[in-house]
């Protein structure tokens, strides 16, 4: 079917068409507030186990659920979203962070946590689907910085989260943060079904149930093996069995796909090198990204006895940190101008390597707060060139009728990135400590390394980012 006769086989009514500003500022928004469900509650990590009633490992998997249906619906939205219609998704997946927030803030227990978290979770499609509803609506010389501040959100809502959910749990009680997140989600659900109109480009195919179900085992074998193998023991039998499955799983399905008319992934476009270089560098990048948002804050909040840290609280640490979410949304349209001039592969290459810069500073400059936030700052400013570029590298090779799929498999790469980023960095600073009294804590040898390890991340995304051969287009 032809995109002509997609648009002719429209039914659902839906706002016309709106100013750029609009749309822009608007998805925008969106985006910002589904990132911020990532830190949401990162404030009250320490007290979860309390105010749960439940064990510190049972707890973190209010942390965990969020970044596992994260990673499982993105994707999905993304197919949903080409064969459905992108804003009809959209506006379902801001319902799904209204009812998980809403369960969050109604209940004080283990398991209604979780699966509030889960709902949340799921909402983080609506970034892909937003890229994609900018490449639908927008006019050609709007396209590229809407795209890219589209995609700096991603950091965004995670650096303005953390000192205003650290504010909101340190003056109310802990539940308002969910009502908080509840109230935000209906703002954005009015603003999209007032103000965005619905995709004309639709791919109808019947969805691929057997590919979402064996991407979703396979995803969800891969990452609570990377999440959990600090607490479990990475040689232990349940992680290497989940590895094994994991790794089973992707083969059985990718023989599977391969054989669809209808795929919920479309590896043949997914392998092409265009693509394929760009979702590889994404994962090294979204490992540099998240060990920033790690280490940087526990290295503010480490007691100023240690001979290192600042004894800074979560919310003026949250504070040092937020200029990082500025700087990301002021790059992103530098970073259109530089892909429009440049093309986005250097501007991927420079980002990266603004990011690896910035760790490098963060070593040779950890003896005051000011060089802290610029190292961070700086290291945002490369992650926000670096994201703002990928949208223009993948929908430059895919079929417009992909776009939404595979934005949200980019997005996807993303997430591997920050959950392997996450464990990494955390067994390094579990596991190069220091006693002060009764506590113990990072020492300035596991900063270092994490520095170190980010930073060879960045690298390895330079390198990768320059395999990606540019020239040839998509046909539509």
């Amino acid at each position: 079917m032809t995109i002509a006769e997609s648009q002719a086989d429209l039914t659902d009514s839906s706002p016309g068409p709106r100013r750029p500003a609009v749309l822009i500022a608007t998805l925008g928004m969106v985006g910002v507030v589904v990132s911020l469900m990532q830190t949401l509650v990162i404030p009250i990590i320490p007290s979860l186990p309390t105010l749960l009633n439940t064990s510190a490992a049972n707890a973190s998997w209010v942390i965990t659920a969020t970044l596992l249906a994260g990673a499982v619906f993105t994707p999905i939205s993304g197919r949903l979203g080409d064969m459905f219609g992108k804003r009809r998704v959209l506006f379902a997946n801001l319902l799904a962070l209204i009812a998980g927030s809403v369960v969050c803030a109604s209940f004080s227990s283990l398991l209604p946590e979780i699966v509030g978290r889960s709902l949340q979770g799921a909402a983080v499609g609506a970034i892909p689907l937003g890229i994609s509803i900018m490449r639908d609506e927008l006019p050609a010389e709007k396209v590229g910085s809407a795209m890219a501040i589209m995609s700096a959100t991603l950091g965004v809502g995670g650096a303005i989260g953390l000192p205003v959910a650290a504010a909101i749990a340190q003056n109310a009680d802990w539940h308002m943060l969910f009502w908080t997140a509840a109230a935000l989600g209906v703002l954005c659900a009015a603003l999209v079904f007032v103000l965005v109109p619905e995709s004309p480009v639709r791919t109808p195919a019947r969805f691929d149930f057997g590919g979402a179900v064996g991407l979703s085992i396979a995803l969800l074998s891969l990452l609570i093996a990377i999440t959990k193998g600090a607490d479990w023991g990475w040689a232990s039998a349940s992680i290497l069995t989940l590895f094994a499955v994991s790794l089973l799983t992707f083969l059985i399905w990718g023989y599977y796909e391969l054989r669809q008319a209808a795929p919920l992934v479309d590896l043949r476009v997914s392998a092409r090198p265009r693509v394929l270089f760009t979702n590889v560098a994404s994962i090294a990048v979204g490992f540099a990204l998240y060990g920033m948002s790690l280490t940087f804050p526990q290295l503010l909040m480490a007691p100023e006895q240690t001979g290192y840290g600042f004894g800074l609280s979560m919310v003026n640490a949250g504070l040092v940190m937020a200029p990082t979410g500025l700087v990301m949304m002021l790059l992103s349209p530098v970073s259109a101008r530089l892909s429009a001039a440049r093309g986005p592969k250097v501007t991927l290459m420079l980002g990266s390597a603004v990011v690896a810069l910035g760790y490098l500073l963060a070593v040779l400059l950890m003896d005051s707060v000011w060089q802290i936030m610029l190292a961070s700052v700086i290291c945002a400013g490369g992650v926000g060139l670096a994201y703002a570029a990928m949208p223009a590298l993948i929908m430059g090779a895919v079929p417009i009728t992909e776009t939404a799929a595979a934005n949200g498999l980019n997005s996807l790469m993303r997430s591997i990135g920050t959950s392997t980023s996450a464990a990494v960095m955390s067994v390094v600073l579990a596991h190069l400590t220091i006693q002060l009294g009764s506590h113990v804590l990072p020492s300035r040898e596991a900063f270092h390394t994490t520095f170190f390890i980010a930073m060879a991340a960045a690298v390895v995304a330079i390198g990768l980012t320059a395999c990606i051969p540019m020239g040839r287009k998509a046909q539509s």
